[in-house]
């Protein structure tokens, strides 16, 4: 009797640690909004507090962006030698035996930039401006390295200039294509703002396409926040990424130091023209030989130009809208049935034809529309 009694305490005893540990369960499991700390809701994603973390702490460096380009950004020091005319009453030996020797007759002027080396031949950019007219220039790369270099060709209408030097293992910066930029996008400056040394400064992207500024003849500029200042001319523009998106040229400033508005090449342009200069020595551009400007409100009106055109102010003797049979006081309508709008626009849409190659061009004479066919010549290289 007592065995059976026994019995029946232990299986009520199993009964109770079972039921017991059941609702456990369902306490822990289904209602973990009763623990202390507990959100209510399931969490399916281990990670997913680790992540907000560092959404919310986004990049807090570029040191590897800036590692990837800063070696192939390099200093440049332009020197100009100036040779001053000495008065004859100086060159007198009575004059020299009681005031003495005049001094020298020789001035230097030195003009400070950057480059960026774009080849592992030695092949780098810089600005037209920075290296202008002189008789030395001297590199100086990022790890202390020194080198003269040549001058391999310039191009003033861009304001670029390719120079070579001859070292070994030369750092290249990664090029990338600059019409995959874009507004808002992080751009980092890198140069030698007034010969401090190298330096770094963040910005965004604040605008694609600047043109009509006045600063060069063909002009696409990337418009930056990043801080631009003298010396950092010819410098490198970079993405967050570390690649190459364009070559520092020109800043808006009333003071001479940055104020947030720079200007650089895109690397789709510079590298084109760097690649022209160093098969050809120049860059390869048709030309007409036309002057011309925008055709004035009233003219306009009085001949319904509804798609605009250019009034043909001037036309160079012998040239080949001379040839042609382009007179003063034509207008220029369209370029091979594309609208003209603007002289810019009609330049640029010349230059990008390959010389020796025929276009139409119509044009209004009074109220007579005619078609000619002009052959496009090699565009003339400007005086610096």
């Amino acid at each position: 009797m007592n065995n059976k009694r026994t019995s029946q305490f232990l299986k009520f005893l199993t009964q109770s640690v079972v039921a017991g540990l059941a609702g456990a369960f369902i306490v822990l499991y289904l209602l973990p909004g009763l623990l202390p700390g507990s959100s209510g809701q399931p969490d399916n994603n281990p990670a997913k507090t680790h992540s907000l973390v560092e959404n919310k702490e986004g990049v807090v460096s570029y040191s590897e962006a800036v590692g990837a380009v800063a070696p192939a950004v390099v200093n440049v020091y332009a020197t100009r030698i100036q040779r001053q005319a000495i008065h004859p009453l100086l060159q007198d030996p009575l004059f020299r035996r009681f005031f003495g020797r005049p001094g020298p007759n020789e001035k230097q002027d030195r003009n400070l930039g950057s480059g960026v080396i774009i080849d592992k031949r030695g092949y780098l950019l810089t600005n037209a401006h920075v290296i202008n007219k002189a008789d030395k220039i001297l590199i100086t790369l990022h790890d202390g390295r020194q080198s003269m270099a040549q001058i391999v060709g310039i191009d003033v209408e861009t304001d670029l200039a390719v120079l070579q030097i001859e070292l070994d293992n030369l750092p290249v910066a990664p090029v990338s294509d600059s019409n995959q930029t874009k507004v808002g996008d992080v751009a980092l400056a890198i140069g030698n703002p007034y010969d401090f040394g190298q330096t770094v400064t963040q910005g965004i992207v604040s605008a694609m396409g600047r043109k009509r500024l006045g600063i060069t003849t063909f002009e696409n500029f990337i418009q930056t926040d990043a801080d631009i200042n003298p010396g950092n001319s010819g410098g490198a523009l970079i993405s967050a990424t570390g690649k190459l998106i364009g070559i520092n040229t020109a800043i808006i400033s009333n003071s001479g130091g940055s104020q947030g508005i720079g200007f650089a090449i895109p690397t789709n342009l510079a590298t084109d023209v760097m690649q022209q200069i160093i098969e050809y020595g120049h860059v390869v551009r048709g030309w007409l030989g036309v002057e011309a400007q925008i055709v004035p409100r009233d003219i306009a009106d009085a001949m319904e130009l509804d798609e605009g055109g250019i009034l043909v102010v001037a036309v160079l003797s012998g040239g080949p809208a001379a040839e042609a049979g382009i007179i003063p006081g034509d207008i220029m309508t369209k370029i091979s049935g594309r609208p003209l709008i603007d002289p810019q626009q009609a330049i640029n849409m010349i230059s990008q034809v390959e010389p020796e190659t025929d276009i139409e061009i119509e044009i209004l004479r009074g109220w007579e529309k005619e078609i000619v066919i002009a052959e496009v010549a090699q565009r003339p290289t400007p005086v610096q």
